[in-house]
């Protein structure tokens, strides 16, 4: 009987395929995975060049909230130059770019109807005092006639009433008849009532006289009034400067005929300045009156406040106007150009990028960030707030520390990975 030490031992010849399968299979599914992932079939891929993008820096920084704009230097007040009155232009007394007073005469112009005018207004003003003076002749003669008819009437009355008194007492004697007696009374009692009337008449027409000699004096006046109006209109044919300062325009030639209120010029009112700035209409909600800006100019920075803001926009753009809160450029000359930043708000801090011109094509809503390598850059949705001259404000999508793409996205289309080399 052999013995288990006595049995051949057999050799093994390779592992057996059944045992094994399962390693196989892992390993396939590893390989395929990596071949996956090099290839980058899952996303859209574009190989890009590091020097043909710029790169900016994710910072939590203090996040100043101002606008930069340009605005041109005008006077603080400009007057404008309108005659009241029409005429030709005679004479030009000053010339543009000088200096006048308040008052002083610029052009002078003449208007032979007006003068016209003014003569008319004379003569019938004279013929209207010669006609008051008429009547106030002819009432005060009217006067003392009615006064002696009321004295004339005043004295008749006495004597019939001492007729009728003598009759009556020589009718009670019986020395006269009846009929005297009554006939006396009779004429007392109508020269009484006559005495009555006239006086009645003579009052109304006190009245009346007084009203109608009131009525031409307001007249006489009223002309008086109208003469030294239109004697004041050709005062205004001489056209005077309304304030101290340039004659910065003076649009006229001699012998032009000019009409009322037509515009020949403007007065520069130069004891200040201030600077007319057009501003992005994006920011209308925020610019009011009362806020500050500050401009640099030969190595000193100036304080500004905006003064008044516009309410019409043209062409994207509304126009603010700025006064210097002090001092101002000493070299300052109208229509100049000055560069402002005027502050929107307080400095907060924020996740701040630098602006770049991929703005314009993602309008904010997502860039491309950099992976911790620098290797690649995928695609990530973001909101940006607030923005400045030279940084926008991440409210969303980026944290301090990452770094972004921030030059223009146009050759990059639809990609989600740029693979940067």
């Amino acid at each position: 009987m052999e013995s288990d030490m006595d049995r051949p031992i057999e050799k093994s010849t390779g592992w057996r395929l059944g045992h094994h399968w399962p390693l196989l299979a892992g390993g396939g599914v590893l390989v395929l995975a990596v071949i996956w992932l090099l290839t980058g079939s899952h996303a859209p891929t574009l190989r890009v060049s590091k020097d043909e993008i710029t790169v900016g820096q994710v910072r939590l920084s203090e996040f100043k909230d101002y606008v930069r704009t340009s605005g041109q230097v005008v006077p603080i007040q400009v007057v404008q130059l309108a005659p009241e009155e029409g005429g030709i232009v005679r004479e030009k007394v000053v010339e543009e770019g000088t200096m006048v007073r308040k008052g002083d005469v610029i052009v002078r112009l003449s208007n032979s109807t007006l003068d016209l005018q003014i003569l008319n207004a004379e003569a019938e003003l004279a013929e209207k005092q010669n006609m008051l003076r008429n009547t106030q002749v002819a009432m005060q003669q009217d006067k003392l006639s009615n006064m002696t008819e009321m004295a004339q009437l005043q004295m008749d009355t006495h004597r019939r009433q001492r007729a009728y008194e003598q009759n009556r007492q020589l009718y009670e004697q019986g020395l006269i008849s009846r009929e005297d007696y009554l006939q006396a009374e009779e004429n007392y009692q109508l020269s009484e009532k006559k005495l009555l009337l006239v006086g009645n008449r003579l009052r109304q027409d006190s009245i009346y006289r007084t009203a109608q000699v009131d009525q031409m004096e307001d007249n006489l006046h009223n002309m008086q009034q109208n003469v030294v109006m239109v004697r004041q209109r050709k005062d205004r044919l001489e056209v005077r400067s309304a304030i101290d300062g340039e004659l910065g325009l003076l649009d006229v030639e001699l012998g032009q005929s000019i009409s009322p209120g037509q515009k020949i010029g403007q007065i520069n009112d130069l004891s200040s300045y201030k600077v007319q700035a057009e501003i992005d209409e994006h920011y209308i909600d925020r610019v009011r009156p009362g806020l500050t800006a500050t401009l640099e100019r030969g190595g000193h920075t100036y304080g500004l406040q905006v003064r008044k803001v516009y309410p019409e926009v043209r062409q994207g753009k509304f126009r603010t106007d700025f006064t210097f809160a002090g001092d101002h450029p000493a070299s300052i000359r109208t229509g100049q150009t000055y560069y402002l930043d005027l502050e929107l708000g307080q400095p907060q801090q924020a996740v701040i990028i630098p602006r770049g011109t991929f703005f314009q094509s993602t309008g904010g809503q997502w860039m491309f960030v950099l992976d911790k390598s620098g290797g690649k850059a995928y695609r990530r949705t973001i909101r940006i707030g607030r923005q400045n001259p030279q940084y926008y404000e991440v409210l969303e999508g980026l944290e301090p520390g990452e770094q972004v793409i921030t030059s223009g996205y146009e050759a990059f289309k639809d990609n989600e990975i740029l693979l940067l080399e």
